[in-house]
């Protein structure tokens, strides 16, 4: 395995691929790809890296290593599966692959992490809204973390949602996640939620002209946020306070364009949050906050 884990970072170099699916090294991605692929946990690589393989895992191995190369699809399309804070998720080119930095900020008290600060009883929500869902990961994050909370997850895209109830099915949650077909709030009629989670389309159009491979084999839509990224950000912040109960709050990423949000809405004041990988790219706002719009 030593071996073709070095192969396999040595092709990746030489292609120059873009790593940001769930890796950000050649290493990473090729450690991932070649766990994944031989059915062993995913953040064990030491345990196993002088094991030697069959012929049928080498030539598989080798297989995945240059369709990875060629098509330069992300690895979780090619190997069907990804994984946030340690949960499985399915996913395929009609969903993006999920990498939300709300994974690590919300749920990382599932692994005993210090947890979600920002509602300290997580026992007393009541409703959660997963805007954007697509594969349905952070509906399911929330459902873990929240036990007592009725999920509810919307898709604009008949395809995601398809994957997103594979998931959901898999989960072990489907009497507590509802999944709804529509734009944003639309098919909610007036619900009101204790918390609002979104992870929207924020690329705006600049850089979506200079996508690379990796990011074009994903659904444009989930991508595309308009010409400054933050169109859908914006409705988003319209229609939530209608969603919203009184003492209830929304968590959203919007990528690096904080200042824009900032300048656009200053009686707002939105807290910007930090993760290990990020910093300003997540905001939360409460539903007091969002009555000053």
């Amino acid at each position: 395995m030593r071996d073709m884990l070095r192969y396999a970072v040595s092709r990746f170099r030489q292609a120059e691929l873009v790593h940001a699916h769930g890796a950000t090294t050649a290493l990473d991605e090729a450690a991932y790809l070649i766990l994944e692929t031989l059915h062993l946990p995913v953040d064990q690589l030491e345990p196993f890296v002088d094991a030697r393989l069959t012929r049928a895992e080498r030539e598989a191995l080798i297989g995945l290593i240059e369709a990875r190369v060629t098509t330069r699809k992300p690895a979780a399309y090619l190997t069907g599966r990804t994984y946030i804070q340690g949960v499985p998720f399915r996913v395929d080119e009609r969903v993006i692959v999920p990498r939300s930095y709300l994974g690590e900020m919300l749920f990382s008290n599932l692994f005993g992490g210090e947890g979600f600060t920002l509602i300290e009883d997580v026992h007393g929500v009541g409703r959660v809204l997963d805007l954007c869902t697509g594969s349905g990961c952070l509906a399911i994050l929330a459902a873990h973390v929240f036990p007592n909370a009725e999920i509810d997850a919307v898709e604009l895209s008949a395809d995601a949602l398809e994957v997103a109830k594979l998931n959901v099915a898999e989960s072990g949650f489907e009497d507590r996640i509802e999944l709804f077909k529509g734009d944003l709030f639309a098919p909610l009629k007036g619900r009101r939620y204790d918390l609002i989670i979104t992870n929207p389309p924020y690329v705006d159009a600049e850089t979506m002209a200079q996508l690379p491979p990796e990011f074009l084999a994903e659904p444009a839509m989930a991508l595309a946020g308009g010409e400054d990224g933050l169109d859908i950000v914006r409705r988003i912040l319209k229609g939530a306070r209608q969603h919203l109960t009184p003492t209830g709050g929304m968590i959203c990423e919007i990528g690096t364009d904080r200042e824009i949000l900032d300048a656009e809405y200053p009686e707002v004041n939105f807290l910007w949050l930090d993760s290990a990988e990020s910093s300003g790219e997540v905001f939360w706002v409460t539903a007091e906050q969002l009555l000053r719009l």
